[in-house]
């Protein structure tokens, strides 16, 4: 497609569509954690968010998606009984009016087993008519999903653009799940760029790149979830904590970081923290501190 940079000067752009704030329609985004930090519930309620849409209670991540949309899920890693597992946890903190609204928008497949290689034009073709009018994709994760060099520069440029070419086709946002390196996480760096696993074009050929962190030691001794702030969370309890930010991002503005307290059930859910000692001053809900 050609900008007409006359008309351009003299019109007024349509607004922007975002799926959810800085995550612009028929765009690639990353979600790039360490193993076991939640970014599949994470990714889940994601999902479940934009297929409620403006639906009460049915932002339990707090993401604040402009619309609601038919979304696909494709599983590479879960079999069928953990993701019934999770949809259910999840379930029990939607309220219960939400639960056909976003069953009726949302579409979870488990791959697992099956050679669903995106590179390949015959896979590519089911991908785009099965997803076609879809407000969001996601990829779970995206090493299932392709047989390339994942240190290839190359490789990777042309999966990104492959996952592009879905975008563009389907008009969806295909949102992928990868891993940090093994380093970045024991460095507590899993929120930099460079912690992605592999080849950089991974996350500098997409538009928008989340993360997640687990709480660190010293993130655990000057915060606190206790309401007065009084009592750190420490060591024992910190592993129930993670961290999700934005660490690239295209389009808008940055958003600050928010904390999520992650249930025995799995589900992630917004805290409020403080800095320990500051007797419930400070707050840090969504601001990193």
């Amino acid at each position: 497609m050609t900008v007409n940079v006359q008309a351009a000067f003299e019109n007024d752009p349509p607004a922007l569509d975002f799926v959810w704030p800085g995550f612009l329609a028929g765009t690639v985004g990353a979600l790039v954690a360490p193993g076991g930090a939640g970014k599949s519930f994470w990714a889940l309620e994601a999902a479940m968010a934009v297929a409620g849409g403006d639906a009460p209670g049915s932002d339990l991540l707090g993401l604040g998606p402009s619309r609601a949309g038919r979304v696909v899920y494709f599983a590479g890693e879960d079999p069928l009984p953990i993701l019934e597992y999770r949809i259910h946890a999840i379930g029990k903190h939607l309220p219960c009016q939400v639960h056909p609204v976003i069953a009726g928008r949302m579409t979870v497949k488990t791959v697992v087993g099956q050679c669903m290689n995106v590179m390949d034009e015959p896979t590519l073709r089911q991908v785009v008519g099965e997803c076609l009018g879809a407000r969001l994709i996601v990829l779970d994760t995206l090493s299932r999903f392709h047989s390339l060099d994942e240190n290839s520069n190359g490789d990777m440029a042309r999966l990104v653009s492959r996952l592009g070419r879905i975008a563009v086709e389907t008009g969806a946002s295909v949102l992928y799940l990868h891993h940090v390196t093994k380093g970045s996480t024991k460095e507590g760096g899993a929120d930099q760029q460079q912690a992605a696993r592999g080849a950089s074009a991974l996350v500098y050929d997409a538009r928008w790149c989340g993360f997640m962190a687990p709480m660190t030691c010293e993130e655990a001794s000057r915060l606190s979830a206790d309401p007065e702030g009084a009592v750190p969370i420490g060591e024992g309890r910190r592993r129930h904590f993670v961290r999700f930010g934005v660490s690239k991002q295209n389009y808008g503005h940055m958003p600050p970081d928010r904390w999520y307290l992650r249930g025995a059930d799995g589900v992630l859910l917004p805290v409020a923290l403080s800095a320990a000692g500051s007797r419930g001053r400070r707050k840090v809900h969504r601001e990193y501190a």
